[in-house]
């Protein structure tokens, strides 16, 4: 116990040596801190928090914060009470220091957090969250909220309670220094070896196969030295490296691979990760054969001198190759084409916004072929079975892709640069769920191809989608291109078009018209006017009437008119040629062998379960059964041919809140599919994220999160997203999210992640802990 004092005083003298170093860095001569100073050192962006902060800091009004006031108030938020904190907390709502807070005061609060998280939502949203948090803690009715009653509402959420706290104080707290504990290294956790058992085999016989080579052509050479046998050792390894790096990349072979026993021997989810891996080792095996060869050239100039070396380097005369002497020559060339692509080839270069480098710069490996032939006598013999079969794909792929030109049928511009591309489907394309295709848009770039995973379900027969995210050269001239109003003249006939628009609103009117004449249930209304709003032609493209917050409770017929009526400006129909080259095959290929599945995007990354999740909702409807006499349905949770998931736990992580207007649409229709709860749970459950929203520890957010708590709890929807499913602030904890997948037990679990590398390894790792399989989706 006084071992424990001790290291408490201890803690609180360093943080106090921190905290005086820290105002002395920001006060300067003065020894104060003024407004400004404050609200640079909070890194706040809404000056409404760092105000009141100041002004409850400063506690003698003179302008500027002292060392000791700082201390004061730091000490009491990190040492006090929880009541010593939550009289803090209600001081900052109370903006007119009255004693209560009134239902203006905190709606000005509420405002300030909604800047704070980056949260847009209408006045009228605003004033009903204010009302949802007045009227649950107003206990008495007496039109004010005291001290008490804010204090007996927060002790209904616990959470907030455990870590009530600021940023001032977490911005003068010392970093912490996490004690080192010795611990197993993760690529020998019989956990990491499970997961990644395939990979590791392939591995090893990869290395072995190479060491076999490099040995067998080194031995043969042991009469003219040691230099020399290296440079053959390298240069055999390279005959087969830049034969097999090509057969990495047969998209089609592995694509019918995967449905094949092989997919449980061989890696082939990997495949772009061990075509970089064996570009690196060309790289490596290139430098080290040039650099041999160098040497025994350096000798043989000293030793027979017939020669010099830029001769021997750069010339024919010496006569070394088997055609017309062009080994030192290709060679040199060989070198830097090998530079060029590995330089260009960098995450770097292809994921800042120059993918175009990288395409040009990988189409050199025509030219490293060519070379090689000329340069190696043994090389066209190793090249002969993998070259004819890609020669076979490319030959396959631009007939498929040229016969079956099709168009883009419908386009729609979505936030955050996001092109949503609607392409007739012609009847012999057949796909799977995530799979992808390569793109070709004559009028964005004549001979530029680009994969984008299909977003649609493989049972919608007409068109296909593609959501394409503006972060490189073409895909910002795809999305600039359908922003031009002069495009309207590739678009169908005028009289065409005004006939199918009329088409639809005719629908919609009689649709309208049928909802007026029944008094449905608020469920009913609910799934009306999501039917209603999400409409645009052809049912598919996506909307943005979650945006405008409409009230479902309550619409009268006129606002549903208005929204009926209301039609997207960044909507349209054109007829632009295009040209596709597909499908390709995923690791999620694998999803529907799963048993509880957790598909996992960040950002963009939803395109691919966007696919997958349609496909399973629409199995699940397959499967769902009603009763006859009532009103009653479930789903038979059995296992069959089709599928075998028992569970599907669906976690998007988006940076803001305009992201999930993408596929707002299409996730409240599969929330509506499961409306009914099941007797074992929900099939499908849904987790949202805004990463740009302020957790609940933070206490500029505490007021805005138990807001939007209640309102959401009130109107059964989600004020953010319009989904019922409550979007959670900040990013997950991932260790309490595996927890309780593993905890649920409803079979093997397998995560799929789409989205960025950082995250990728968190997730991973994670994964490896729990014991569950690790997916990631990674096509080039």
């Amino acid at each position: 116990m006084n071992k424990d004092s001790t290291m408490g005083v201890d803690d609180d003298a360093n943080w106090l040596d921190w905290v005086t170093k820290q105002f002395e860095n920001i006060a300067g001569e003065d020894k104060e801190i003024n407004l400004e100073e404050f609200k640079t050192a909070l890194k706040v962006k809404e000056s409404f928090f760092a105000e009141r902060f100041f002004t409850l800091f400063d506690s003698d009004a003179s302008g500027s914060i002292s060392l000791d006031e700082l201390l004061e108030a730091l000490h009491l938020l990190t040492h006090g009470s929880e009541t010593d904190k939550l009289r803090f907390l209600f001081q900052v709502y109370d903006v007119d220091g009255s004693g209560s807070i009134d239902p203006d005061e905190l709606r000005i609060v509420l405002k300030s957090c909604l800047r704070e998280s980056a949260i847009s939502l209408p006045e009228e949203k605003l004033d009903d969250l204010t009302m949802a948090l007045f009227e649950s803690a107003d206990k008495d009715n007496s039109g004010a909220i005291t001290f008490e009653e804010l204090k007996e509402e927060l002790e209904n959420f616990p959470e907030v309670m455990d870590n009530l706290t600021i940023s001032a104080a977490n911005w003068l707290k010392p970093p912490t220094t996490e004690k080192y504990t010795r611990q197993t290294p993760r690529y020998l956790t019989p956990a990491y070896w499970h997961n990644n058992s395939r990979k590791l085999l392939f591995m090893c016989c990869y290395i072995l196969v190479n060491i076999f080579l490099f040995t067998f052509a080194a031995m043969k050479h042991t009469s003219f030295g040691g230099w020399v046998m290296l440079a053959k050792g390298c240069g055999q390894c390279l005959n087969f490296n830049c034969t097999f790096i090509v057969v990495l990349m047969l998209r089609r072979c592995l694509t019918w691979l995967r449905a094949t026993w092989v997919v449980r021997i061989l890696p082939l989810d990997q495949h772009v990760l061990l075509h970089q891996l064996v570009g690196f080792a060309i790289f490596g095996l290139s430098v080290v054969h040039a650099f041999a060869h160098v040497v025994n050239f350096v000798k043989m100039t000293q030793n027979v001198g017939t020669y010099q070396l830029w001769e021997y380097l750069l010339t024919t005369r010496p006569g070394i190759g088997w055609i017309y002497g062009m080994a030192s020559i290709t060679g040199v060339i060989l070198q830097l084409l090998i530079i060029l692509m590995l330089i260009c080839s960098n995450t770097f270069v292809r994921r800042s916004g120059h993918f175009e480098v990288f395409y040009w710069t990988h189409l050199s490996y025509i030219w490293v072929w060519a070379l090689l032939i000329l340069h190696g006598s043994n090389f066209w013999k190793w090249f002969v079975l993998s070259g004819f079969l890609f020669l076979t794909e490319k030959i396959v792929g631009i007939a498929v892709s040229r016969i079956g030109a099709t168009q883009v049928v419908e386009v729609n511009l979505l936030p955050s640069k996001v092109t949503h591309l609607v392409i007739k489907r012609s009847p012999f394309f057949h796909y799977k769920p995530g799979d992808y295709v390569y793109v070709n848009i004559p009028a964005i770039a004549k001979y530029e191809w680009h994969p984008f995973t299909i977003s649609s379900a493989p049972e919608q027969k007409d068109t296909i989608w593609l959501h394409v995210r503006s972060l490189g050269q073409w895909t910002n001239q795809l999305y600039e291109y359908f922003r031009q109003p002069e495009l309207l003249d590739n678009e169908p006939k005028r009289l065409t078009k005004s006939m199918r628009t009329k088409k639809h609103q005719k629908s919609a009117q009689e649709h309208l018209c049928n909802m007026e004449a029944s008094n449905d249930s608020v469920a009913t209304s609910r799934e009306d006017m999501v039917e209603l709003t999400s409409y645009k032609p052809q049912r598919h493209c996506q909307n943005e009437f979650l945006e405008d917050n409409i009230k479902l409770e309550g619409t009268d017929s006129a606002q549903l008119r208005e929204v009926s009526a209301k039609l997207s400006e960044n909507h349209r129909y054109c007829s632009i040629k295009c040209y596709i080259d597909g499908p390709y095959g995923t690791p999620t290929r694998t999803i529907f062998t799963s048993e509880h599945a957790v598909l996992i995007g960040a950002g963009i990354g939803i395109t691919p379960f966007a696919s997958i999740l349609q496909s399973i909702m629409y199995r699940y409807r397959m499967r769902k059964q009603n009763c006859p006499s009532c009103s009653y349905s479930w789903c038979e949770n059995v296992k069959d041919n089709e599928m075998s998931l028992r569970k599907v736990d669906f976690i998007w992580i988006n940076r803001d809140q305009k992201s999930f207007e993408w596929f707002v649409s299409l996730l409240t229709k599969l929330e509506m599919d499961q409306a009914d709860e099941e007797p074992q749970g929900r099939f499908l459950e849904m987790h949202m994220y805004m990463t740009s929203a302020l957790s609940k520890n933070d206490m500029k957010a505490i007021g805005l999160q138990m807001a939007l708590d209640l309102l959401a709890e009130k109107e059964n929807r989600d004020s953010i997203t319009g989904l019922r499913t409550r979007t959670q602030p900040g990013r997950p904890d991932w260790s309490k999210v595996f927890q309780k997948i593993a905890e649920e037990k409803k079979g093997k679990v397998h995560v799929f992640f789409c989205g960025s590398p950082v995250l990728a390894k968190t997730i991973k790792a994670q994964c490896e802990h729990f014991g569950f399989k690790f997916y990631k989706e990674n096509f080039q």
